[in-house]
C-alpha cells in the first residue's frame, strides 16, 4: 500500500451519483493523479492519501485510493491557500487574503463558531457571512461522517452507498445493529456487515449476528439455485459461516420464524427453511397456476377444419403428436409442451399460432433471454419478445430489482401467450410472468426438461411437469429432417444414456481425442480460426466454444484470453480498456453477466438515429465492444437484439469477454457450431445434463476435444447437480387445498 501526502490542486471530474472523483494531488515530488470513490475532498485542502499505483494507457501513472484523510490547514498561509483554491464558494484569492489578514490563525474557528463576524471584512454582507458559515457547517459535517466511516472500517464507495440509504440515521445503524445494513442495501452481504461489526465491538454469539448469518446462508442457497435448504443443511451452512456452536444457530430459529423472518415447513418428513421472499413466492405461483388451469370447450368439426386449412397451406403431413398439442392449447386454459431437438416444437408452436390466429385471437410469444426470443422468431416468424420487455420492465432505482408495468393490475392485452426456452425461468420470472396473466387467457409454456436448469433460483420447469397437475404433450417422434442429423440424434442418444459412436464417421458430430490441456487449445483454436467457418457458412466470432468449468486451462477465464489475441488481435486502430485482470478492446464479444434493471439503453436506426429508447440489462446477453471512449470514459457495446448501451468504468464488472462461455451461459441460443473441450473438471459438472446441453447448442456442427473416457463418463452421470425447489410440492398441497374447498362446498 502507498502513501502519499500534499494538497488538492484540481478535482478534474466527480461523478455526483457514486462519488468517483479524478484528482490532482501536489506532492513534494510534484503532481499526482489520484483516482478512486473520493466524494469530499475539496480543491485546497490538504490530503494523505493510501493505494495502489496503476498505469492508465492513456493517461499514465495513477494513484488508485483506498483510503483518505483530509487535515485541517495548520497556519494562515495554509489556510489562505485553501480558501483561495476556490473550495468555498464566493470566496477568491483576494477575499482570502482579506479573511486570513484580519483573523489570522484564527479563521478556521471563526468561519465554523462564529460566522456572522465575517461581516468584519470588507466585501462580505451579513448575510453572505452567514452562508460561508452554512457551507462550513456542511463541509465539517461531511468530514465527520468521513472520519466516522473510517472508524470501522468502511470503504469510501459502501460509505456513499450508506449515506444514500440512511442519511442521518446512519450513525445509529451502524452503532446499534451493523447488520441491519446487509439486509437494506442490495450488494452488501453479511460478511462485510460482520467487519463493521466487529470493529464496532459486538459479541460473536449476538442474535443480530446470528440472524443476520442465517439469512445470508439463505440467500446465499439461492445463489447456487435452490429455493429453501433443509434443516441440517441450513444449521451445517450456517455453522461454517458463524463459526459458533450448532445449538447457538438453531435456538435462533423460532424467533426468526415468530419474527417472520424465516419459513419453517414439513414436506415429506423433512423440515425445509425458507427465505419468506421465495416461500411466498412458490406458493402464489402454486395458486395462480391453478386459476389459469381452467377447461373449455372444442368444436371438433371446427377444429379439424382449421388444422386442415394449416397444413395444406404449409404442404406438410399432420403430425398426431403436434394436432393433439395443439387440440389441448385451445381447450385449456394452461399447457406444458416438451420435447427433446428434432421433435417439432417450433412446428407445434407456429401452427398454435395459425389457429388462434384464423380464430381471430391476439397471441404474444416471448422468451427468457434476447437471443432465444431472436431465435424464436426466426423459427415463426412472428414478433417474439423477451418475458422482461412481455412484461414492460420498468426503472426502479429504489427498489434495486424487477419492476414490471404489467400486473395483476394490468395484464398483458393478449387471448394467447407462448413462452419458449422454460428450462431457463426462474421461479422469480415465472412468477412476474403469472401476475401478468389473467384468467381466461391460454397460457402455453414450452420447454425441454432434459437441459440444465435456470441460473436462477428453482427448477420451474421440470417441476411444473414432474407434478403431473397440468395438461402436458412431450413430443418424441424425431422428424425424418432432423433424423439426417448426428447432433439430433446423439442428443437423443445421451438423453437416453445409449451408447455414441465417437468414430468421426459422421458430417455434423466429431470427437477429436486429445491429452494435453494445450494441445485441446491448439486443436480448438484451428477448428475455430480455419476449419469450421469455411465448414459451415459463418466467421469464426459466431462460432461459440463452451467448457464445463470457469477455471484452469480449460475454464472460461483462460480461454477467452486465448481466443481474444487470435480472434481480436492488438491493432493501432482499436482502442484498449483495462479493467482489473480484463483487457476490452473494441471488436470484442462480450457478455453481460448480471440483471442491470435500471440502465438505459438505445436501439438506432440504419441512419444512425435513435429509434427506441428502454432500460434493462440481463445476465446473458451477448454484444460486441463499438467503441471504447477513453475522454469520456465509455465502454460502448450493442448487443444482439439491436441495444446499444453505454458502460461507464464503474459498470465494467458487469461485462465479461464471450468468446468461450460456460454451457450454462448458453442456454436459449444456437450457434452454427460448438466446440468444447472435455479433459477434466469437478464430478458435479461432468453430468449428462450439462453434455445434453452443450450437444444442443449446435445448428450444423459439434466438435467435441478431449477424452473419450470423459465424455463417457457424462453421459453415465446422470445425478444432476442437485436443486432444493419446493414448487412440486407446492402445487399438489394447492391442489389437495382446492379440491377440500370444492368437496366442502358440495
Amino acid at each position: 500500500m502507498e502513501k502519499e501526502e500534499g494538497y488538492i490542486q484540481q478535482v478534474i471530474y466527480r461523478n455526483q451519483e457514486n462519488g468517483y472523483t479524478v484528482l490532482e494531488l501536489h506532492t513534494e515530488e510534484g503532481n499526482l493523479t489520484c483516482v478512486g470513490t473520493i466524494p469530499f475532498a475539496q480543491e485546497g485542502e490538504y490530503a494523505k492519501v493510501e493505494g495502489e499505483y496503476t498505469r492508465h494507457p492513456v493517461y499514465g501513472r495513477q494513484l488508485k485510493v483506498s483510503a483518505l484523510a483530509v487535515q485541517d490547514p495548520e497556519d494562515a498561509s495554509a489556510m489562505e491557500r485553501y480558501l483561495a483554491s476556490g473550495a468555498v464558494k464566493g470566496i477568491g484569492e483576494k477575499m482570502a487574503a482579506r479573511i486570513v489578514g484580519q483573523f489570522g490563525e484564527d479563521t478556521l474557528r471563526i468561519m465554523e463558531e462564529e460566522p456572522e463576524r465575517l461581516a468584519e471584512v470588507k466585501g462580505i454582507s451579513l448575510s453572505g457571512a452567514q452562508e460561508i458559515g452554512i457551507q462550513m457547517a456542511q463541509r465539517r459535517e461531511q468530514r465527520e461522517l468521513f472520519f466516522f466511516f473510517q472508524k470501522y472500517g468502511i470503504s469510501l464507495s459502501m460509505a456513499m452507498k450508506l449515506y444514500g440509504h440512511y442519511k442521518e440515521n446512519v450513525y445509529e445503524v451502524v452503532r446499534a445493529n451493523p447488520y441491519q445494513i446487509a439486509e437494506d442495501i442490495p450488494g452488501i452481504g453479511f460478511l462485510t456487515a460482520d467487519r463493521i461489526a466487529q470493529k464496532a465491538g459486538m459479541e460473536k454469539d449476538s442474535p443480530f449476528r446470528i440472524r443476520s448469518g442465517i439469512s445470508d446462508t439463505l440467500m446465499g442457497a439461492a445463489q447456487e439455485g435452490h429455493t429453501y435448504l433443509p434443516l441440517e443443511e441450513l444449521s451445517k451452512r450456517a455453522v461454517a459461516l458463524l463459526g459458533i456452536s450448532r445449538e447457538e444457530v438453531e435456538a435462533q430459529y423460532l424467533p426468526m420464524q415468530m419474527d417472520r423472518k424465516i419459513v419453517r415447513v414439513q414436506d415429506d418428513g423433512q423440515d425445509r427453511m425458507y427465505a419468506p421472499y421465495y416461500y411466498n413466492m412458490e406458493v402464489r405461483c402454486a395458486a395462480l397456476l391453478e386459476d389459469l388451469n381452467v377447461k373449455g370447450g372444442v368444436k371438433e368439426e371446427e377444429f379439424s377444419r382449421i388444422i386442415r386449412e394449416i397444413y395444406h397451406a404449409s404442404g406438410r403431413e399432420p403430425d398426431d403428436g403436434q394436432v393433439r398439442a395443439v387440440h389441448m392449447a385451445v381447450e385449456n386454459g394452461l399447457l406444458l409442451l416438451t420435447g427433446g431437438p428434432g421433435t417439432g416444437k417450433t412446428t407445434t408452436i407456429s401452427t398454435m399460432i395459425h389457429y388462434f390466429q384464423k380464430k381471430g385471437m391476439d397471441v404474444a410469444l416471448a422468451a427468457p433471454t434476447g437471443r432465444a426470443a431472436k431465435r424464436m422468431s426466426e423459427m415463426t416468424g412472428r414478433e417474439a419478445r423477451t418475458i422482461h420487455r412481455l412484461l414492460e420492465l420498468s426503472s426502479d432505482p429504489d427498489a434495486g430489482q424487477e419492476k414490471f408495468s404489467r400486473n395483476v393490475d394490468n395484464p398483458i392485452e393478449a387471448d394467447v401467450v407462448i413462452i419458449d426456452e422454460m428450462s431457463m425461468v426462474d421461479i422469480s420470472l415465472l412468477y412476474a410472468l403469472l401476475c401478468a396473466v389473467t384468467v381466461g387467457t391460454r397460457l402455453v409454456l414450452v420447454g425441454d426438461t432434459d437441459q440444465l436448469p435456470s441460473v436462477g433460483p428453482g427448477r420451474v420447469f421440470a417441476d411444473l411437469v414432474s407434478c403431473g397437475a397440468y395438461p402436458t404433450v412431450r413430443l418424441s417422434h424425431i422428424f425424418r429432417q432432423a433424423k439426417e442429423s448426428d447432433i439430433v440424434i446423439n442428443a437423443h442418444k445421451i438423453c437416453k444414456g445409449e451408447e455414441v459412436l465417437l468414430d468421426n464417421k459422421s458430417r455434423d458430430f466429431f470427437f477429436l481425442q486429445r491429452e494435453d490441456a494445450r494441445v485441446v487449445t491448439n486443436v480448438m483454436l484451428q477448428l475455430v480460426l480455419q476449419k469450421l467457418p469455411p465448414y459451415v457458412g459463418c466467421t469464426p466470432l459466431e462460432i461459440q466454444v463452451l467448457t464445463p468449468t470457469r477455471k484452469g486451462l480449460l475454464g472460461v477465464g483462460h480461454l477467452n484470453q486465448v481466443l481474444q489475441q487470435y480472434l481480436n488481435p492488438p491493432s493501432p486502430g482499436k482502442k484498449e480498456k483495462q479493467y482489473g485482470s480484463l483487457l476490452f478492446r473494441e471488436g470484442d464479444k462480450v457478455m453481460q453477466v448480471r440483471n442491470n434493471y435500471q440502465k438505459e439503453w438505445t436501439r438506432y436506426g440504419k441512419d444512425g438515429i435513435p429509434q427506441e429508447h428502454g432500460a434493462g440489462l440481463f445476465n446473458g446477453d451477448v454484444g460486441i465492444i463499438k467503441e471504447i471512449n477513453s475522454f469520456a470514459k465509455l465502454v460502448v457495446v450493442e448487443f444482439d437484439d439491436g441495444h446499444t448501451v453505454e458502460y461507464e468504468e464503474d459498470m465494467l464488472d458487469e461485462l465479461e469477454l464471450a468468446y468461450a462461455l460456460t454451457v450454462h451461459k448458453s442456454q436459449g441460443s444456437e450457434y452454427p457450431a460448438v466446440v468444447m473441450p472435455l479433459l477434466n473438471g469437478p464430478r458435479m459438472l461432468l453430468n449428462r445434463n450439462l453434455l445434453y446441453t452443450a450437444v444442443t447448442r449446435a445448428k450444423k456442427c459439434v466438435v467435441l476435444v478431449g477424452k473419450k473416457e470423459i465424455f463417457r463418463q457424462m453421459e453415465e452421470n446422470v445425478a444432476p447437480i442437485r436443486r432444493y425447489s419446493g414448487l412440486k410440492d407446492r402445487i399438489l398441497q394447492e391442489r389437495e387445498r382446492k379440491k377440500k374447498l370444492e368437496g366442502g362446498e358440495g
